[in-house]
């Protein structure tokens, strides 16, 4: 796989980059911009090499939200111009990677960058057509996620401690197979918890739980960690109560003190750490363990790898006594899972 210090000669050259822009915006204004952010070096080499910038995107889901809280933010920050096409996402031949839109694409510029590691693993036509029609290359951070990620299977120190939480259960339990064989210990927070709870008979409430079935030999594996109590909302109260003690109409929010500390005491015994998704829901008053297990992780400098959208959101609004030095923080959500899964991408297949 060939990188941008690998162009040579790109002066008025038109370079084409997909980015992943799609970061969190409120009354038009940007909430993170912790994507963007890790985007703007390779712009940034590629412009004093003398090469003329095309920027493609997407925002939201759906393609209707507009990309003008995003061109405000870059005129802020990049001195020199550049192009921003339009929401890609805004065209069903994008998700539907056509081969004509990918092409019509690559017409526009003479290189094409991937800097879009937390959409590589989608098969769209800016990221798996478009490397078919322009000499590729891996921008600075897609690079560093390769490389950092690696890590977890490859060079990977031991104890290892395996922190999961989020939710949608069905994608994370290839994770949880493939590093029980890796791992030394697994910690299940976020909504993931839940099901693990249903499954050992403990009440949850009106909590979020998946209809997927977990295996007795993983249910029951000792390398697997649950928690010993948890934050619940209780008739709008927020409520430190035991894993036994969740009533029907409470709902789980985030683990609890004693629980938190729990993995604190782990965190201080390993020597490699890997975080993917928040313990709780962040969103609803359950985002205090996330910001202590940051704090925690910090103050280690423990080899940590931190991935999954809201986590990193969640990091990124904590205050930070101090940084770790050995904490590398992936742009990547599913992608990041897949790629701990499959060891690659399509979008890092497609620059081969």
């Amino acid at each position: 796989m060939k990188t941008i210090k690998d162009l040579k000669n790109i002066k008025n050259k038109k370079v084409l980059i997909r980015v992943d822009f799609n970061v969190p915006i409120q009354n038009k204004k940007i909430l993170d911009d912790f994507r963007i952010q890790k985007a703007l070096p390779t712009i940034d080499f590629l412009q004093k090499k003398g090469a003329k910038i095309i920027l493609v995107s997407h925002l939201g889901k759906d393609g209707t939200d507009s990309m003008l809280p995003i061109v405000n933010y870059l005129k802020k920050h990049i001195k020199k111009d550049l192009i921003l096409l339009e929401n890609i996402r805004k065209y069903p031949q994008e998700e539907k990677n056509d081969i004509k839109f990918a092409q019509n694409l690559s017409s526009l510029a003479d290189f094409y960058v991937n800097e879009a590691f937390s959409v590589s693993h989608r098969q769209h036509a800016s990221v798996v057509g478009i490397p078919k029609f322009l000499p590729s290359y891996a921008g600075f951070q897609l690079e560093k996620e390769i490389k950092n990620l690696t890590q977890v299977f490859e060079n990977s120190k031991h104890p290892f401690f395996f922190i999961l939480g989020g939710a949608k259960f069905s994608t994370k339990m290839p994770l949880i197979k493939k590093y029980l064989k890796i791992a030394d210990f697994i910690f299940i927070g976020g909504a993931l918890l839940n099901n693990f709870l249903k499954a050992k008979g403990y009440p949850i409430g009106k909590s979020l739980v998946d209809d997927f079935k977990i295996e007795k030999n993983i249910l029951n594996n000792k390398k697997i960690i649950l928690p010993i109590d948890l934050l619940v909302l209780d008739n709008k109260k927020y409520i430190n109560k035991k894993i036994t003690q969740v009533k029907k109409s409470d709902v789980i929010v985030d683990i609890g003190k004693e629980s938190t500390q729990l993995i604190k005491n782990y965190i201080l015994k390993s020597k490699f750490i890997l975080w993917n998704g928040p313990l709780g829901k962040y969103e609803n008053g359950g985002e205090k363990a996330s910001q202590e297990i940051i704090k925690t992780i910090n103050l280690s400098n423990t080899q940590t790898i931190i991935g999954g959208g809201d986590i990193v959101t969640i990091y990124s609004k904590s205050k930070k006594e101090k940084i770790n030095k050995n904490l590398f923080i992936s742009t990547g959500g599913g992608a990041t899972l897949d790629f701990l899964t499959q060891k690659t991408l399509p979008g890092i297949k497609a620059l081969k």
